[in-house]
């Protein structure tokens, strides 16, 4: 099949957009609040939350490979991937609320196994729903940059959820629990009941608008034994898997870490006159405008007490959601304006290492800011997410050009298999990051208790945890991407290739 003949229409291109903002509706969660959750709400140590999360990587190695398998094998009149984006979007997100339930349960043992049980289902149900999701990125057009294109929208719509999810959380928790306490745990059920309802229908509308243009050569036979062997053997694919662990390791333990960056580091009263400065401060009684309502409606405002002081907890949760905010934003235009230029001018292999590298060194330099630099601490934020941002779109393509780079290599095509190693990867990093955030935290003896003051060791390990070593995990998978070989050359040379074996195959 010629390159020509797999334009795909724009209007498909962003339904199908919508089944990545529906998984970081879920990812964008688990990553940034899921340690935070398990402390604060269930009372668990740092290191046990941490365990939870590990467990369920023992799980993941059997159901990702599963997953793969069976979405390969899967052959309907609607294609190999998309049936499974649309059958499993319910459960998906019934199991999303179910994570995030507080059941009450005092015994912290009973709390520490419904943690488990219910986090193991809902990344299983991750796999199924988001391998095949991710997969049929990879057989929607052999085009690269139309490939490039897809990939660019799909996180467009990626980087708006995340927008939503760590910019509104705290706040819709805060409002919807009417405050710290006792009614924490029914504004945490709320806010994810919402995100829930809306995922479902996003994952609905994906399955059902994207189309399949890629298939496997009509003569190959199903031979898991020998797509796992070529699957191992591939560097390129060895390359991402790495290169996918240590991002996400990255990515889980510092999203984890800044919410307690915030709240036990960052001084209140000085992010409170950061706040006020911006405009995001009301007093009380004061009449407000339209615009100061809207922001209002969603707790975004703190209100000023009458001795002029801004009660610590709304500087965290308004900081915090104002910092994930303004790096979403910029992600959002760095997705939307440098990754597809800069991937078709310099090839998506030299435009990550370059990106991600810078990324290492911003998120490094975090250990730098004091307690009361929060403009240093929002200019940092602002610069990683602009140095991250092209990389976003590209890890999602480089996969899909992995499974081209087997098929080229092989005259095998084993698509699901290769997006459900990486999945693994990308869930195995959340889980790792998580509990290594949790370890630090335990080691450095963090208290579980949201009304404690941390004592110095504490914040040490938080700072630790949200600046050095996560940069050190990021150097990790720069390194990583210096062992992938496919570059802007190779994938030109590789492209032409596949389109004259599927014309020929066409013929026969």
């Amino acid at each position: 099949m010629n390159t020509l003949s797999q334009r795909v229409p724009l209007g498909e291109k962003i339904g199908y957009s919508l089944g990545d903002a529906a998984a970081n509706l879920v990812f964008q969660m688990m990553m940034i609040y899921q340690l935070k959750f398990y402390t604060d709400v269930f009372g668990l140590e740092g290191a046990i939350a941490g365990t939870v999360l590990l467990i369920a990587r023992i799980v993941d190695a059997f159901v990702d490979p599963t997953v793969g398998i069976l979405s390969d094998k899967t052959q309907t009149r609607w294609g190999k991937f998309r049936p499974w984006v649309v059958w499993t979007a319910l459960p998906f997100m019934v199991f999303y609320v179910l994570a995030f339930y507080n059941p009450g349960i005092e015994d912290k043992a009973l709390v520490a196994f419904y943690a488990g049980v219910s986090y193991v289902l809902l990344m299983s149900l991750y796999s199924f729903n988001n391998t095949p999701y991710s997969s049929l990125g990879g057989v929607m057009t052999g085009d690269i940059k139309e490939r490039t294109s897809i990939t660019s929208i799909r996180f467009v719509a990626a980087t708006v959820a995340q927008f939503v999810v760590q910019g509104l959380t705290l706040p819709l928790v805060h409002k919807f629990g009417r405050g710290a306490g006792a009614d924490d745990a029914q504004g945490w059920l709320t806010t994810i009941t919402i995100f829930a309802v809306v995922g479902f229908v996003f994952l609905v509308v994906a399955g059902l608008s994207a189309k399949e243009r890629i298939a496997p050569p009509p003569s190959q036979k199903m031979d898991v034994k020998n797509d796992l062997k070529g699957l191992f053997a591939d560097v390129s694919w060895r390359s991402m898997f790495i290169l996918t662990l240590f991002v996400f390791v990255t990515l889980a333990m510092w999203g984890s870490a800044m919410c307690y960056y915030f709240q036990n580091y960052v001084d209140p009263q000085s992010l409170g006159q950061f706040l006020d400065r911006l405009g995001l401060v009301k007093e009380e009684g004061a009449v407000l405008g339209v615009g100061m309502q809207v922001l209002d409606s969603f707790s975004l405002l703190a209100t000023k007490a009458a001795d002029g002081t801004i009660a610590p907890v709304e500087s965290y949760t308004i900081g915090l959601s104002l910092f994930n905010m303004t790096g979403a934003v910029v992600q959002l235009v760095g997705v939307m304006l440098l990754s597809e230029f800069l991937a078709n001018r310099y090839g998506k292999k030299a435009t990550f290492i370059v990106c991600l590298g810078l990324t290492a060194l911003f998120t490094a330099a975090f250990m730098i800011p004091g307690k009361d630099d929060i403009g240093f601490i929002f200019t940092l934020g602002i610069l990683k997410s602009l140095a991250y941002a092209p990389t976003v779109p590209l890890l999602w393509a480089m996969i899909a050009d992995v499974a081209d780079h087997m098929e080229y290599v092989s005259r095998r095509r084993a698509t699901g298999l290769c997006f459900s190693g990486v999945v693994f990867a990308l869930k195995a990093g959340l889980g790792v990051g998580g509990a290594i955030a949790g370890l630090i935290l335990s080691m450095f003896g963090y208290v579980n208790d949201i009304m404690a003051v941390q004592s110095p060791s504490s914040i040490m390990g938080i700072r630790l945890a949200s600046s050095i070593v996560p940069g050190i995990c990021f150097g990790i998978g720069v390194v990583a991407l210096f062992y992938y070989p496919i570059s802007k050359s190779v994938n030109e040379k590789m492209q032409a290739e596949l389109a004259r074996r599927r014309a020929e195959e066409g013929k026969e």
